[in-house]
């Protein structure tokens, strides 16, 4: 018997949210780096790209008038407006990935959270937090991307966003990157690791060993 024939589980849907400046998107790119069977959703905004984003790559750049259109044929699983910009989660591209064994990221705030929960209970939410104010502000001066007004308005609503940390499931502080970084990536192994999981992956396997 080949030990290597096994079926894939159905993927995992993750919910990983934080506050802007949190670190949440460098955590986020070196646990795709890292593991190949973990996919993020392109959500669609009607934000501008920033300098570096490609479209289809980063996000599926649209106009407000195009992300309504989406919006009433029910096409999105979740969007929500965030500081002025709209942002939504296709949900026919979400189930195909997790039919195929793939585990997807939602990269989305805790209100699209909250909508994320109430269709598909079975996700699993992280929340990452700077590991101070000073530390948050500082983040977000250095990345050199945006005004003062809106970096201190960044700061207000982060106050309001870390509030809801205790709806999440996980919850990582991004003090130390490469201790969040392992932290990122236990919680991901150990979900794989669960039996009704490995159950399903090694199904031949488990056939073979418990044959009479």
């Amino acid at each position: 018997m080949n030990q290597n024939s096994t079926t894939e589980a159905r993927g995992r849907l993750y919910i990983v949210s934080a506050p802007s400046g949190a670190g949440k998107t460098s955590l986020v790119s070196v646990l795709l780096e890292a593991d190949s069977q973990v996919e993020v959703s392109i959500s669609h905004t009607t934000r501008a790209a920033r300098p570096g984003e490609q479209d289809g790559v980063n996000y599926h750049f649209v106009s407000v008038e195009d992300f309504e259109a989406i919006v009433a044929s029910d096409d999105f699983l979740e969007h929500a407006k965030v500081f002025g910009n709209y942002y939504g989660t296709s949900r026919v591209w979400l189930e195909q990935r997790l039919s195929s064994g793939k585990d997807v990221i939602l990269e989305i705030d805790w209100q699209g959270a909250q909508q994320v929960r109430t269709l598909m209970p079975e996700a699993l939410s992280i929340f990452i937090l700077p590991p101070s104010k000073v530390a948050l502000r500082s983040r977000l001066e250095g990345r050199g991307q945006d005004s003062e007004e809106v970096i201190a308005r960044r700061m207000s609503e982060a106050e309001s966003e870390s509030s809801h940390f205790d709806e999440y499931d996980y919850l990582i502080v991004n003090d130390q990157f490469e201790l969040a970084r392992q932290e990122l990536c236990a919680i991901f192994t150990a979900n794989r690791l669960e039996a009704n999981r490995q159950a399903v992956k090694y199904k031949e396997v488990l056939a073979d060993l418990l044959s009479a």
